[in-house]
């Protein structure tokens, strides 16, 4: 199911550019955006529908260029076709169903931030003259900010490890304002960015950390709850104080009642006996 879904959108996708696709140009035609780890289809397609499986393409990486994926005949590199590049061995697939449709699109697993770049599609028997398609691929990493509540009364933290591209992270109120934030880390290693911001609140409430990037291609956010009132050690402390308090006026309590109930069992003990002998002294002088 996941397939033909992925299938469908390509093939809208495909449908929607049309010729659009079939350029000598170097500039990409289209942007494929995905991120980190998940797989991803890189469209390619004649728009006459005209069956490839005879035919040969090519998928190659451009900058510097790598062998992606070939398909000749038959034969491609995932049933002994030499010469695919060794960062994309085993991860790369195409649809056999699909060729008799011209369709020549590939699927790509697991991506890497690596991966970011332009891939170009190439029918170079086509008469009378090669086709080629271009696809900008940007692979995205988007971790989950991390919020803390630090020392000084109403310091916000949000800090965003290892994103890329780079986020906008910004602090929002319950009513999705923006905050006034101030930018304490902003480092780049390795193509991967680490953003830390602060944010000062003095009402007690909900806030959100938001990481955007792209635009509106990814959002992410985390949510912390800031109370006023006493520190959690003094709630602590004072809770301490009266389980004591509590203990110790429950246990004299118990020792009252018991005393009493004590003292109630001696005077009943004691007080028919006597009785009874007062009684008996008084029958028999």
């Amino acid at each position: 199911m996941e397939l033909l879904a992925l299938l469908f959108l390509s093939f809208c996708f495909l449908t929607l550019s049309g010729r659009m696709f079939a350029v000598e140009s170097g500039t990409p035609v289209a942007r494929v955006t995905v991120r980190e780890d998940d797989d991803v289809i890189l469209p390619c397609s004649l728009d006459t529908n005209e069956n490839i499986e005879s035919m040969l393409f090519d998928w190659v990486k451009e900058v510097p260029r790598k062998e992606v994926f070939m398909y000749r005949n038959r034969s491609h590199y995932n049933n002994g076709l030499p010469g695919q590049d060794v960062e994309f061995k085993g991860r790369v697939s195409h649809y056999p169903e699909e060729l008799k449709y011209g369709n020549a699109s590939i699927r790509l697993k697991q991506t890497r931030l690596e991966d970011n770049g332009t891939y170009t599609c190439i029918f170079p028997d086509i008469k009378p003259s090669e086709k080629i398609f271009r696809i900008e691929l940007v692979v995205g990493a988007a971790p989950k900010p991390y919020v803390t509540i630090l020392k000084e009364k109403g310091l916000l933290q949000c800090e965003v490890p290892g994103a890329s591209p780079k986020p906008t992270v910004e602090w929002w109120d319950s009513d999705n304002k923006t905050l006034p934030t101030k930018t304490v880390q902003d480092e780049e290693q390795q193509g991967r960015f680490h953003v830390t911001v602060q944010t000062t609140v003095t009402e007690p409430g909900c806030y959100h950390c938001v990481a955007k990037q792209l635009e509106k291609w990814h959002r992410i956010s985390s949510e912390i709850c800031v109370h006023h009132g006493l520190p959690v050690w003094a709630g602590i402390l004072i809770g301490v104080i009266v389980c004591f308090i509590v203990g110790g006026v429950v246990g004299f309590v118990l020792k009252v009642k018991g005393y009493s109930l004590k003292k109630d069992s001696q005077g009943m003990e004691n007080g028919p006996s006597s009785e009874l002998q007062t009684n008996l002294t008084s029958e028999h002088p």
